[in-house]
């Protein structure tokens, strides 16, 4: 991965552009963006990411998305992704760039591109540094308006892989259990592991308000370890439990992530209470 100069670019105003990126050492506006096709994140979606919520031009609990980063790169045998000290003058630059006051930030981190045909990973030396990083600025609005679920029965979460550690490129479980949702006429769906324990959504955690408490499914379902997720745990607002699938009388159920916070209206058809708080709970996950 090149360190060089980020200050190269190209002479985008910033008042005209909310969508750029940097890639290859230069700013770029979205629709330019370009990554050779033998990349294996592209190829494999071998590649882990994160998304960050850019509050009043600021990313919020940026530490803890890259401390998940390096862990995930850690676990699954990737060099280690740019840290802290390298990004953030980066992060300021495209900020001012944009001057985008109220967006997201994508940091991604690939093996670069496969030098042979097949999955095999090519073996580290001293040389070895192939792996390639991009990062995303968008202009996005967080949004919490209500979802009806239903819990998908084709597809299921690995508890024992170490993927399901890891916020990966590779949605296409995720995707395929919204298609099935989409199509039985639901906004989203609710993904059990395979031992029927339930897990997660397809792009969030899952919280359930029962009994004046905030429950949330145990890290060894093979949940995500999300970050709004984790702060609610570390600030002692939300416990881990095993959460079954059928909704208790007076549960609120509600799906969050970095970026929105969802109450539930329905599982399986299922009437539940909704929640109308639901921004105030993002907005206190997001306080230190």
């Amino acid at each position: 991965m090149e360190t060089t100069s980020n200050s190269q670019g190209t002479s985008m105003k910033k008042d005209q552009i909310k969508r750029i990126g940097w890639i290859n050492n230069r700013w770029v506006e979205i629709d330019e963006f370009c990554l050779p096709i033998c990349d294996r994140g592209l190829q494999m979606a071998d590649g882990i990411f994160e998304t960050i919520l850019i509050l009043n031009g600021q990313p919020k609990l940026l530490n803890e998305h890259l401390n998940r980063w390096q862990y995930s790169a850690s676990i699954l045998g990737m060099s280690s992704p740019p840290k802290l000290n390298w990004l953030e003058p980066l992060i300021e630059e495209g900020l001012e760039r944009t001057s985008l006051n109220q967006g997201s930030l994508r940091l991604n981190w690939t093996r670069g591109n496969n030098l042979t045909r097949g999955i095999t990973l090519p073996k580290k030396t001293s040389k070895f540094d192939a792996h390639r990083f991009w990062l995303e600025l968008n202009s996005y609005e967080p949004v919490f308006h209500t979802k009806s679920i239903v819990i998908s029965q084709l597809e299921r979460r690995n508890q024992n892989s170490l993927l399901s550690k890891c916020k990966t490129f590779a949605y296409n479980q995720a995707i395929q259990a919204r298609k099935e949702a989409n199509d039985a006429g639901f906004d989203d769906a609710l993904i059990l592991n395979t031992n029927g324990e339930v897990c997660c959504g397809t792009t969030s955690n899952i919280l359930v308000h029962r009994k004046n408490e905030w429950l949330t499914p145990r890290e060894s379902s093979g949940c995500l370890p999300g970050i709004m997720r984790g702060e609610g745990i570390k600030k002692g607002i939300i416990k881990e439990a095993i959460i079954k699938k059928e909704p208790e009388e007076g549960d609120h159920w509600v799906f969050i992530n970095s970026l929105s916070c969802h109450p539930i209206s329905s599982v399986n058809n299922k009437s539940l209470k909704i929640l109308k708080n639901t921004k105030e709970l993002w907005e206190t996950l997001l306080t230190r």
